[in-house]
């Protein structure tokens, strides 16, 4: 029956018992019941909404903490109708939803999600209420965690083939704009950038880090700042030069490197000639800079002879982390690196490789095995074994693993990609290396290569409830 009816019932009723003088308690009695009765309800369904709003809120807050780490609109829309869905019961108290929809800012990394849910009531139609509306929304700010994060990339020449170069920093690239959004800087966030072949560049402004070097050796050019590995076991840890210091990278003059003249672009890839002949990029140290970052990652190209040498990009990486190099990268406002246990401060590493660690030999350079690298040409036994080929690509496996058990016994996070890597060995030793088997990513696709990076954003994004 419905409430309009009721209340004209009632109405008549009352006209009827004020011309009827004799009166009765009956009477009187059918007039307080309806009053009562919807008065009560009043508060039974109040309860019942109460219930309601309690039940969206808390299915609206999960929803929205789940979706935190989308990177689109789209991805958070997604994200927050399907575990909406999962914790909000259906057919809760009989109500049915409008929504939940979203809205997400990149700029202020604001997620607001709202949801109207619409309750028939049960007592209050006697009041002439047949439906309660119940609203609710939540706000989730991402906040960036402090952070000194070092990329480490894979700059060899098997880079150049099938786009792969150029996939790896498009992939980069959104893993800085997902962590720095429009803002050019962010307190207590730095990131580094280390390339690195089958040697690593530390910048030739370095050379007070530096024994036996003679700048006259590298005329008519200079040298750009590549340098070699020192011995075990300074070349798997994060001593200072202070404790050891590194010798040059000099590829010598001979007949897979005739020079003069001097070919050291990019652009003569194994046809190139001079003493820093496979030699990439150099480091760029810690910075808060997005727009530096950003100029560091487009710079990087694929660089060839020498081979793969992981291990060295690596513990180059971990000495821009470590705080054992502090003030030795460059002048900043901010000590860095800054303390293991800083609190609320992540140190984090990502690698990627597309290839095992192995020796090049590109132009079949008789007893020595290969072209040169960090440790020299592989016949010159700089690894200490007696072998060529599987067994140094093993000792240098191993020094890897060491690095990277060194890396997390000091609490650096270590996130590992293989990307469209086939070989089994080199996949398990990457997977081992990562700080657990969530931290290891293998993408054999391009596309893949993307939403690695995405995923890794993300989970370098925690949350908070804004409101």
């Amino acid at each position: 029956m419905r409430a309009s009816h009721i209340t004209h019932r009632l109405t008549a009723l009352c006209k009827t018992f004020i011309s009827d003088q004799g009166g009765s308690i009956l009477t009187y009695a059918a007039l307080a019941i309806i009053p009562i009765a919807g008065f009560s309800g009043v508060a039974i369904d109040s309860a019942r909404g109460y219930l309601l709003r309690s039940h969206l809120s808390e299915s609206l807050d999960a929803a929205a903490l789940a979706a935190g780490r989308a990177m689109t609109l789209e991805e958070v829309q997604t994200d927050v109708s399907r575990f909406f869905d999962l914790n909000f019961r259906d057919g809760y108290m009989g109500a049915t939803v409008e929504g939940p929809t979203a809205t997400f800012s990149a700029e202020t990394g604001e997620i607001h999600v709202s949801a109207r849910a619409h309750l028939d009531t049960s007592f209050m139609k006697l009041l002439g209420q047949d439906d309660i509306y119940i609203q609710a929304s939540t706000r989730i700010k991402r906040n960036v965690r402090g952070m000194e994060l070092a990329l480490i990339m894979d700059n060899t020449g098997s880079m150049r083939s099938s786009s792969k170069m150029s996939t790896m920093k498009n992939a980069a690239l959104d893993l800085v704009d997902i962590l720095y959004g429009e803002r050019e800087s962010i307190d207590d966030f730095w990131i580094s950038v280390v390339p690195y072949t089958a040697s690593v560049n530390i910048g030739n402004a370095h050379y007070a880090w530096l024994q036996n070097y003679q700048p006259s050796d590298y005329n008519p050019t200079v040298w750009k700042g590549c340098v070699e590995a020192r011995p075990t076991p300074y070349d798997l840890n994060d001593d200072p030069p202070t404790i050891q210091m590194f010798n040059p990278y000099f590829y010598p003059d001979a007949e897979d490197n005739d020079w003069p003249p001097i070919r050291e672009e990019n652009s003569w890839q194994n046809n190139g000639r001079g003493p820093n002949l496979g030699c990439g990029p150099a480091i760029t140290p810690l910075t808060d800079r997005k727009s530096t970052i950003r100029a560091a990652i487009q710079e990087m190209q694929p660089w060839h002879r020498g081979g793969t040498l992981t291990n060295m990009g690596l513990v180059w990486g971990w000495r821009t982390l470590s705080p054992r190099w502090r003030g030795l990268w460059r002048n900043s406002d901010v000590a860095l690196p800054l303390d293991y246990d800083t609190p609320l401060m992540d140190k984090v590493a990502i690698i990627l490789t597309d290839g095992q660690n192995l020796f090049f030999d590109f132009d079949n350079w008789g007893p020595d095995g290969s072209d040169y690298t960090a440790y020299g040409r592989e016949g010159w036994n700089r690894l200490g074994i007696n072998g060529t080929g599987i067994s140094s690509t093993t000792e240098v496996n191993n020094r890897m693993a060491e690095t990277c058990r060194l890396m997390k016994e000091e609490g650096v996070i270590i996130y590992t990609i293989t990307f469209r890597l086939s070989n089994s060995t080199a996949r398990q030793l990457f997977r081992d290396c990562a700080t657990s088997s969530a931290h290891y990513f293998n993408s054999p696709s391009n596309s893949e290569l993307q939403t690695v990076f995405q995923r890794i954003g993300g989970e370098l994004s925690n949350l908070r409830i804004a409101q």
